[in-house]
């Protein structure tokens, strides 16, 4: 079995586990996670979806069901399962729109916050990366002396600090684009708050530079630069959005162009100055001001409490703020003690997985999940890890939380800090401060994270006598097991006719590439008489597609059918459409499926062909597909043996 034959397998599974295709409303991705958007959260089985293949863990958050698959996986089990369920012409902002819907304000907050840093991650990793090279090359004598050395080293110290030079601007464009303005716009208002005209933050916070004071209104505006305002361009994002589409609304087209974006900047600009800067100044300082607070005042209680509980936060989501507090933070003190606390957090997780697996080794699934989630965590990605296994079996969560509890104190004792953020692990060792043997105390905190939430994991399972979990769990009594062994048990011949009367043709005529092509299966195509769709042979009804456009079968020995009237008539958004039968319904051959208006359809510009995909084949099955001179209206067409 090829990759995508072995997707769209597993496309299926996750169709059905998650309610079937009218329980979807959309599907996206993220660097590791299938996101998909469901109009009943509840019809989701999580436990049999963490038991499909491939995946390492489900869970709903943010009004989303997310599939743990892992980089670069996610990409290409996305592709088949999008094509799959007629999702792959969705944007994501539809995606975003579908699930906005469900979420409370709180949870839109946090989406946004991480959609807006995604974009510009790869700049700020990239950066971070660079930075933490040429803080190593800076201190060698080698690279000093070597005037080529010493080049490249200057270099790379200017491609590592233009990102942050200008990150309120990259965060006001990212927002913008977010929250559905024009991101040029943004653009715009970042570079008026790092405009050079305006006295340097920094400088003006040492008392080296006196500000100019304007009257406005009798306000006093002072013209200071927002270097390093990183709350504040996510909170102009958003203003400069709101007011783009308002004028876009409100300006007659006529004079659109030349007045909308005009209003919009100027506006933007005096709110910056006058209201969301020196709120966003005052949020800022008291979000940074916390923070140095607790170190100062929490001390080690403090590094071990947010190291301990980091991954907790993972979980809901929240981690994404960090990333702008983080930037606050560098911007604000150069320094960033927060990026080594999340590093052993996540550490002490991966630790608790290996603790897991020592426990389970016997198991092949349990071998088959941990060491890629564990590999996973060396490079600074915890989903596969908490979602696959700690937050699954839980005692392995509480042991990672110790384990990263315990390093966290040792961040403080050690006083380690970063010069960036947005990279942890072993890539984080390039951000590192070398200052007081940083790399050194570096690799110490990460080996006691990692050791400590091995042996925490380890006991805890031992202790709540759980090392035959998972074991027992595949020797339960499962119905859908025993459905599966009745269907390897078929050994009978299925012989399929055309879905509906008409010129009976391979699929490889269909008028849309996808079909002829055969990239969801073999089968034919049917011009039909007239619009109505029946059933090829004796089948279930394993999904009705929202629209009533195509529905899926069910055979006996497992294969699976599509039936798919017309060429891009999702369109339609089911007009002309009447399904007659529903989902889980037993239906006989030659029983009338679904009737369809095939001169509405034309009339729209849409080819109204049927199409009938052998879109599975069972284990062991064969499928042959007459040739086009002994393909008859309604004969038998394909043979399953």
């Amino acid at each position: 079995m090829g990759k995508r034959e072995e997707y769209l397998e597993i496309s299926k599974e996750i169709t059905k586990l998650v309610g079937g295709m009218d329980n979807i409303q959309g599907t996206a991705h993220c660097a590791t996670r299938l996101r998909i958007v469901l109009k009943d959260d509840s019809q989701a089985d999580l436990k049999k979806l963490e038991n499909v293949s491939k995946v390492k863990g489900a869970f709903v958050a943010g009004n989303q069901l997310q599939l743990i698959f892992g980089a670069g996986l996610v990409n290409d089990v996305y592709e088949v399962f999008a094509e799959y369920t007629h999702t792959q012409n969705m944007s994501l902002g539809d995606l975003k729109e579908q699930s906005a819907k469900k979420q409370n304000p709180v949870q839109a907050v946090i989406k946004a916050l991480s959609d807006v840093f995604i974009g510009i991650m790869p700049a700020i990793l990239a950066a971070a990366l660079l930075m933490g090279i040429t803080g190593v090359l800076g201190n060698m004598e080698m690279v000093k002396s070597n005037e080529s050395l010493y080049a490249l080293n200057k270099l790379t110290s200017l491609a590592s600090t233009g990102i942050f030079a200008i990150l309120p601007m990259a965060v006001c464009y990212s927002a913008v684009k977010r929250f559905g303005g024009n991101p040029v716009l943004g653009m715009v208002v970042g570079a008026i708050m790092l405009d050079s005209s305006l006295a340097n933050a920094y400088s003006v916070g040492s008392g080296t530079v006196v500000p100019e004071v304007l009257h406005l209104f009798g306000l006093n505006v002072a013209l200071v630069g927002f270097q390093g305002g990183i709350i504040i361009a996510l909170m102009m994002g958003f203003v400069v959005a709101k007011l783009d589409q308002f004028f876009n609304k409100k300006v007659p087209d006529s004079i659109k162009l030349l007045v909308a974006p005009m209003l919009t900047v100027f506006l933007s600009t005096v709110l910056l100055f006058t209201c969301i800067g020196p709120v966003g100044r005052i949020l800022s300082n008291g979000i940074t001001g916390g923070l140095v607070w607790a170190t100062e005042h929490l001390g080690v209680f403090g590094y071990a409490l947010f190291a301990g509980l980091q991954q907790i936060i993972v979980i809901t989501g929240l981690h994404h703020i960090i990333g702008a507090v983080e930037a606050q933070l560098i911007a604000t003190t150069g320094l960033n003690f927060i990026n080594p606390l999340m590093s052993v957090a996540l550490m002490g997780q991966g630790g608790a997985v290996l603790g897991y697996l020592v426990l389970n080794w016997k198991n092949v699934k349990a071998r088959e999940l941990c060491i890629p989630s564990f590999c996973s965590t060396l490079f600074g990605i915890s989903e596969p890890a908490i979602f696959g296994v700690n937050l699954r079996y839980r005692y392995p969560l509480a042991g990672g939380c110790l384990g990263g509890a315990i390093a966290g104190a040792y961040v403080y004792f050690a006083n380690l800090t970063s010069l960036g953020f947005g990279t942890t692990a072993l890539p984080g060792i390039a951000i590192v401060n070398p200052a007081s043997n940083g790399y050194v105390h570096y690799i110490v905190a990460h080996v006691i994270a990692l050791t400590c939430g091995f042996v925490f994991a380890a006991l805890f399972g031992r202790f709540a006598g759980r090392k035959q979990e998972e074991q027992e769990e595949e020797t339960r009594e499962n119905p859908a097991e025993k459905v599966e062994e009745e269907k390897e048990k078929f050994t009978g011949r299925i012989e399929l006719t055309a879905p509906a009367k008409g010129r009976v043709c391979p699929v490889a005529e269909s008028t849309d590439p996808t079909f002829s092509q055969k990239v969801m299966g073999d089968g034919v195509v049917v011009f039909p008489e007239k619009g109505e769709v029946q059933a090829p042979c004796d089948a279930v009804i394993a999904f009705t597609y929202p629209g009533g456009h195509a529905l899926g079968l069910e055979l006996a020995d497992g294969s699976s059918i599509l039936l798919h009237c017309g060429v891009d008539t999702v369109n339609l958004q089911g007009e002309g459409f009447d399904v007659l039968v529903k989902e889980g319904q037993r239906v006989a051959k030659g029983e009338l499926l679904l009737r369809f208006d095939k001169a509405l359809i034309e009339k729209a510009g849409y080819s109204s062909e049927v199409l009938m995909i052998v879109s599975e084949v069972a284990d062991g099955r064969k499928l042959e597909v007459a040739d086009a001179d002994s393909m008859t209206d309604n004969g038998t067409v394909a043979v399953l043996l």
